[in-house]
């Protein structure tokens, strides 16, 4: 395919697989001699990993093509790695978009981004893929951008304005990184640490190194002896504690409880107050004026006095 597309210009090429390179040479029948560094660029972009029908297309007079470096952008491996997966997003959907906005071909492989297109579209992509890898700005971003130029351009009146009041600003923010705990750096001294005291150093410092046997096993027992005793004593104290009777509630608690009773007592009786004025109210407001009046003007008779 690729022998077949380069002799229609006029191109000899001639494939070693022992050394796996690839020449290409002009002949007699080349007419254009700019075809040779076309050539170059179509075994530049198959080495890139670039499908054989895609990268003939870079022999036309209009399509050119760029290699962009981009493991020399990131010097951590996550980070490169994270910032190149924001470069193609999920399911290659940014790449896809990018492609229809800028009318290029774009491949990402390994430390490297392959191009295809037109001079201006090969320079947006370049930019993007920068400001990506740099972390200047997100890809997503730069859609925006172009979608928003692409709208603008069918505007024959926006022609020779100036765009930049269209198109969207963004800020960067800065995300709060986790603060590295630094360990505080001991004063140097020369001299290595002491060494740690062995088993025998402390049966020396003890005395117990220079004691017969018989005496060792003696002062074990007696330490064996010891610790039981103790552990006795307070099983015995923790059953003990099941015995202990409750403590018995205080005065204080009696007292309380009889000015409970005397409170209670006093708004009892404040209620019943409240009650007896409330009645005597009503019965003044159900007196007849007309009945009261008359009932007044009647004299009450005296009781004869018996002599």
């Amino acid at each position: 395919m690729v022998k077949g597309a380069l002799k229609e210009y006029g191109v000899s090429c001639e494939l070693n697989l022992v050394e796996g390179s690839m020449t290409v040479s002009t002949t007699r029948k080349t007419r254009d001699p700019y075809i040779i560094v076309k050539a170059r660029d179509l075994i530049r972009l198959l080495s890139r990993s670039v499908p054989a029908p895609q990268a003939i297309k870079i022999l036309d007079d209009e399509m050119q093509c760029d290699i962009i470096k981009i493991g020399n952008l990131v010097r951590n491996k996550e980070r490169f790695v994270k910032r190149r997966q924001h470069l193609v997003g999920p399911n290659s959907s940014t790449l896809k978009a990018l492609e229809i906005l800028t009318g290029c071909y774009i491949l990402v492989q390994g430390n490297t981004v392959a191009a295809m297109g037109s001079f201006k579209g090969l320079k947006q992509v370049r930019r993007i893929v920068e400001d990506c890898m740099q972390n200047k700005m997100h890809p997503v971003y730069h859609i925006k951008i172009l979608m928003v130029k692409k709208e603008l351009e069918k505007d024959p009146a926006l022609a020779n304005e100036n765009w930049d009041r269209f198109l969207p600003k963004f800020k960067k923010k800065n995300v709060k990184q986790k603060k590295v705990k630094s360990k505080e750096k001991k004063p140097y001294t020369p001299f290595p640490p002491p060494p740690q005291p062995s088993k025998i150093d402390k049966l020396l410092e003890s005395g117990e190194y220079f004691l017969s046997e018989r005496k060792k096993e003696s002062k074990k027992w007696q330490e064996k002896q010891e610790k039981q005793a103790e552990k006795t004593a307070e099983n015995k104290r923790k059953r003990d504690a099941a015995f202990i009777p409750p403590e018995e509630p205080s005065r204080q608690n009696s007292c309380e409880a009889e000015d409970k009773t005397n409170d209670v007592a006093a708004m009892a009786k404040s209620l019943k107050e409240k009650a007896k004025k409330l009645r005597k109210q009503k019965f003044a407001e159900n007196i007849n004026p007309e009945e009261y009046i008359a009932a007044s003007g009647e004299k009450p008779s005296k009781k004869k006095k018996s002599k």
